[in-house]
């Protein structure tokens, strides 16, 4: 059922515009806005589509197959359920590296073997993000080891020609636009019944109020993300995924209905921690970069690349938080390219990825660090190992394919090309060269480092600090909604008013005051626009002669004072301003030429002060001294033994320990500021020792003394224990060998773990009928030698 009145749906008008549609067949279907009206092809889609039944078969379906963990398979039956009762919009919040590509493989793969959704598009906000997605699709087994790609036709990125046979469409946002806004033929509002949107905290932003004069004078389109506008063109279920969920996100898609937090997969082991921020403590950062008035500085003209002189009107100081931006000083950033050639390994597997303020700035990153591992390895430094990958880098999807996949580059300096969506397990090491005052933006950053990489071992990340990033986010307590307001463009504001049409229909719509209408809104605008320029080129024109030389020309040619335009045009009223503009209908391109003598406000000052570093430091919280920590932590451990019985088991008898039971200590440790990541450092730190001792090592430590021994060689006696005890075959042998080298990683052993290890793909039921039916056994002797109950 429809009822429309051929106007455009806006959310302000929403009982006065729209194409209205209801499914009457349920009566708890309530009426929803469409663009525009469905095809008959998609009108009998709907029909045929029997959502109750293909509810039923979902709750059917087993997991099995998909191979999921259990926070995944979780994820997917809270989507279900919510759209089972009705929802059309479904967020899920999971962690970076928690696997969301693989759950949303197994949730599509769902929906359309049981045909709750006929055709869904797969829509993501970058090149390389999509191309991630497709490898997914292509490699990722479902079930008897096919492939979603394999099962079902998916049309990949360019492929937007639509075919009946298409049941999954992968497409950028800025595709989609051009598709559907920029097409004489655009798609019908059918096409897709569900939109999965990841990355969904990019772009998908509020859409801009509009007063009521703006309503009947201005194309709504301009106050609507063009994300959104995406999104909201389809008639389709929409479900969003992401790590970091900002205010605007829950607002446009609703509260998460799954949420699995970066801490909660740390506690479960499925993402890394990493240690305490190593700081970089120099000269500049300690007493800040100062500039004398009445001195000639240099500046860089953001907009030619060239270096002004230029002469200060006052004193000028920059704290550590406007280096590389405001101000770029080129020793500082050798003094810390130093110590970072020092620390990190330009030959070996673990990655590296920096974070720079500009592209100008990576390059000289790059520079620098080059100059500095060349200093320290001579001839056998390889600058390959080093890449700068940005936006301006030449074949840029080439170098993040070499940067994932291959040995070099093993560190690459980015700006924002990386800072999210690109999947790299080996990086263990990130740089921040620059400041960020988004709290969702850093931590996606830090999300690129989260994810394990048993293939290198990789245990714990590391984050080098220069910038003091922590203190400045310690200010920023939530991410402020990100609201786009409409780009209505000088040239824009003109016409409104030089065209006769338009200005007497803004003429006649009411303004924003009482007595005013949208033409005098109109007038204020321009006014604002025009007097932003003119005023800061009068500030400017003292020391640039032939700036001062144009203004005094448009002085002549207007009649008017070039700094008081903006007090004429808003004396004379809209008409009469309409007037002065066609008068002097150059005015558009006189006032381009004025700013660009102006050039950038944005002008970074070159600094070329000395500096050395002072301190190199890792802090623990309120604790400055590692041994600090790990007094404060025994304290904790003894006072809190007899008020938690899942640290009691750990203390008393860690054999008999549960996955819930370990999680639940990791959790309590992590909310007091105590994790396994901070203990080892400080253990080293302190000592001098790198003991790669688990939770439970440290715990038994702090309460019983017990000295601290890695956990691999926990294993490897455990081992050597069990092949002594028993007669074992060398086939039996060579099997246990095997499971030797899998749980290194993990700390509780029992068949579960034994079923999520990848070298067993027959799982515990193999493995137990190699062992002659002594698993059971095997993982209780194992679990005894390493882990000895507490003597009485």
């Amino acid at each position: 059922m429809y009822s429309c009145n051929g106007r455009p749906y806006l959310p302000q008008l929403a009982e006065q515009s729209g194409t209205w549609f209801r499914d009457v067949r349920e009566p708890s279907n309530t009426r929803r806005a469409l663009p525009r009206f469905h095809t008959p092809g998609g009108l009998l889609n709907l029909l045929e589509r029997d959502r109750e039944n293909a509810d039923k078969l979902l709750k059917q379906e087993p997991f099995g197959y998909l191979r999921l963990r259990e926070y995944q398979q979780n994820a997917i039956l809270a989507t279900e359920h919510a759209l089972a009762h009705g929802t059309r919009s479904a967020l899920l919040a999971m962690a970076t590296g928690t696997g969301k590509t693989r759950t949303i493989i197994g949730l599509m793969y769902r929906f359309l073997k049981t045909e709750r959704f006929h055709r869904i598009l797969f829509l993501v906000d970058r090149t390389a993000l999509g191309d991630q997605a497709i490898d997914a699709f292509n490699e990722a087994p479902l079930e008897q080891n096919q492939t979603l790609s394999k099962i079902y036709n998916v049309a990949e990125l360019g492929d937007m020609a639509a075919e009946a046979e298409t049941r999954v469409q992968v497409a950028t946002v800025q595709a989609m636009v051009k598709r559907i806004f920029m097409n004489d033929q655009p798609p019908p509002i059918d096409q897709f019944d569900c939109i999965i949107i990841d990355e969904a905290h990019r772009g998908y932003t509020l859409d801009q109020e509009m007063t009521e004069g703006e309503l009947a004078t201005r194309d709504a389109s301009q106050y609507l993300s063009s994300y959104r506008r995406v999104l909201d063109y389809f008639d389709a279920i929409k479900i969003a995924l992401t790590a970091t969920p900002a205010k605007h996100t829950s607002e446009i898609f609703g509260k998460p209905v799954y949420t699995y937090s970066y801490r909660e997969a740390v506690a479960d082991d499925w993402l890394i921690d990493h240690e305490p921020p190593i700081r970089y403590e120099t000269l500049l950062t300690q007493e800040g970069i100062q500039f004398e008035k009445g001195k000639p500085i240099e500046v860089i003209n953001t907009q030619t690349g060239e270096v002004d002189t230029t002469e200060l009107e006052d004193e000028l100081r920059f704290d550590v938080d406007a280096f590389n931006r405001q101000v770029i000083n080129e020793n500082f950033n050798r003094v810390i390219c130093e110590q970072l050639a020092e620390e990190l390994d330009p030959f070996g597997d673990e990655k590296t990825l920096i974070f720079c303020a500009t592209d100008l700035h990576a390059d000289m990153v790059k520079r620098l660090l080059d100059d500095a591992f060349k200093a320290l390895y001579n001839g056998s430094y390889n600058q390959t190992a080093v890449a700068k990958i940005t936006g301006k880098s030449d074949k840029v999807n080439q170098l993040i394919r070499r940067y994932k996949n291959e040995r070099y580059p093993n560190i690459a300096i980015t700006v924002d090309l990386l800072t999210t969506g690109i999947d790299v397990p080996k990086i263990c090491h990130l740089v921040f060269m620059r400041q960020v005052r988004s709290r969702i933006l850093f931590e996606q950053m830090i999300g690129r480092a989260t994810r394990r990489c048993d293939e290198i071992g990789k245990t714990v990340f590391t984050i080098y600090d220069p910038v003091d990033i922590y203190a400045a986010l310690a200010e920023v307590n939530t991410m402020k909604p990100l609201v786009r307001d409409p780009n209505i463009s000088l040239e824009q504001l003109v016409d409104e008013l030089t065209d006769e049409h338009q200005l007497e229909n803004a003429l006649n719509s009411p303004g924003e005051q009482q007595g005013k209408s949208q033409a005098d809104v109109v007038l204020s605008q321009l006014s604002q626009k025009v007097m932003r320029v003119l005023r800061k080129a009068e500030t400017k024109a003292e020391n640039k002669p032939v700036l001062k030389q144009k203004l005094d020309d448009l002085h002549s040619l207007w009649g008017v004072e070039p700094n008081k335009l903006h007090e004429h045009l808003h004396m004379l009223g809209p008409r009469e301003a309409s007037a002065f503009l066609r008068q002097h209908s150059g005015l558009i391109h006189q006032l381009a030429e004025v700013k660009q003598l102006v050039g950038s406000e944005r002008m970074p000052v070159i600094s070329d002060h000395d500096d050395e570093i002072r301190e190199r430091s890792q802090s623990y919280g309120v604790h400055k001294r590692p041994e600090d920590y790990l007094d404060s932590f025994n304290a904790f451990i003894k006072e809190q033994i007899n008020q938690s019985a899942a640290l009691a088991v750990v203390v008393n008898q860690p054999s008999d320990l549960t996955r819930q039971q370990l999680k639940d200590v990791k959790v309590l440790l992590d909310n007091h500021g105590y994790s396994e990541a901070n203990l080892q450092s400080a253990v080293r730190n302190h000592t001098n020792q790198d003991i790669a001792a688990s939770i439970i090592g440290h715990i038994r430590r702090a309460a019983l003394g017990e000295p601290l021994k890695p956990f691999e060689q926990r294993v490897a006696d455990a081992m050597d224990r069990l092949y002594t005890q028993h007669d074992w075959t060398p086939n039996q042998r060579k099997w246990l060998g095997k499971l030797a080298k899998q749980l290194t990683k993990e700390v509780i052993l029992d068949r579960d773990t034994v079923n999520q290890l990848p070298a067993f793909q027959g799982g515990a039921k193999q493995l137990d009928k190699v062992l002659g039916e002594q698993l059971d056994s095997v993982l209780e002797e194992l679990n005894e030698a390493m882990w000895p109950p507490k003597s009485a």
